[in-house]
This record gives C-alpha cells, structure tokens and sequence, in this order.
C-alpha cells in the first residue's frame, strides 16, 4: 500500500510506501510496479542512484538532462533529511518555470517522483544524509545540464541561506534559467 500526495506542480507527487512493523523492526516496499501504476505512476526505471552528503548545507542541482535520455525520478532521503526541489522546464506548460519542493527525511519514510521534463535538486539538512533515486534513463554526461539553484526567475526558497552552502563548481558556476538549454519537447 501506499499514499500518494500531488504536490503544487502537475504530476509531481510525494509518495508515502507503507512500513510493516514487528519487534525485529519494519519492511517496506519501496517500489512496486503495481502499486505505483494503480497511482498512476508508469515507468521503467533503469538505474539506481545513492548519494551521501557528510555535512547539512549540501546542495546539488538544480539537474536535467536532454532527450533522448531525459529522466524521470524516485528520490527519497534514507538516512537524515533533504529539501527536495523539482523545477517545470516544460516549454509551454502553464507552470513553466515554477518549482515545487517538500522535506524527505528517513523518519518520515517519504519519497518524491518527478516526471522527465523537470530539473531536480536538493539541500541536505542534517550531517550524513543519503540520498538514493532511480532514474528512468541512463547517466549521459553529454546530454547532462544544470541551472543555478540561486536564479531569482525561479525564486526557490531554500531554507538554508547561501553563505552555508556548500556546492560544486558545476552547480555554482551552473547558467540561469533565462539561458538554459531547453529542448521544444521531453520525448
């Protein structure tokens, strides 16, 4: 079973998978084919992704990559807690070039999926956070873009000021919005 929440931008949805507990502690499925279709949820996801931030103030993103490799995401937080942030780069959707973001944390066992057609990000907010996702297409450097986390066209609230950040070159030095590649469909 799982709950699932639609968020402020279409299609991007917090999804709650239940956790069975016993004395030895919980099982959870964190992803059923099943399950996630009934919600709605149809993809084939072909790689699995895991990150560790040692330190809170960690930001990677804002991400993307172009067609033929665009990538839809399943991210969760299993250790710690992360904002998570997804960006509509979607030309010609009326929510173009707004963005939605919610806290994932281990204890609160949540996940976000984001449909290919959107830049993902995310701050961690605690020391030794981890990440893992699944992506529905490979890791392709060439077809792989970035847009700056801090662009007032997009005005993301994070909720750690920049002078704590701690980003890299990529993600610091990453073009606005207002210049980003953006391909006139995500198939």
């Amino acid at each position: 079973m799982i709950e699932v929440r639609g968020l402020t931008l279409p299609s991007v949805l917090e999804i709650r998978p239940e956790r069975h507990w016993d004395e030895r502690g919980f099982f959870s499925e964190t992803w059923s084919g099943s399950l996630f279709a009934a919600a709605g949820v149809h993809v084939d996801w072909v790689q699995d992704n895991h990150s560790y931030s040692s330190r809170s103030g960690v930001l990677r993103g804002l991400h993307y990559q172009l067609p033929p490799a665009a990538q839809a995401r399943l991210v969760r937080a299993s250790r710690g807690s992360v904002f998570d942030v997804a960006v509509d780069l979607r030309l010609g959707s009326p929510t173009f070039g707004r963005w939605t973001g919610l806290i994932l944390s281990a204890q609160n066992w949540n996940q976000v999926f984001i449909p290919a057609g959107f830049a993902h990000g995310f701050v961690t907010l605690e020391d030794g956070s981890e990440v893992q996702y699944k992506v529905s297409a490979p890791y392709r450097p060439d077809l792989e873009r970035s847009i700056r986390f801090d662009d007032p066209a997009i005005g993301i609230d994070w909720p750690i000021g920049r002078d704590e950040l701690v980003l890299s070159s990529k993600d610091s030095d990453a073009p606005l919005f207002g210049d980003a590649e953006l391909p006139a469909s995500w198939q």
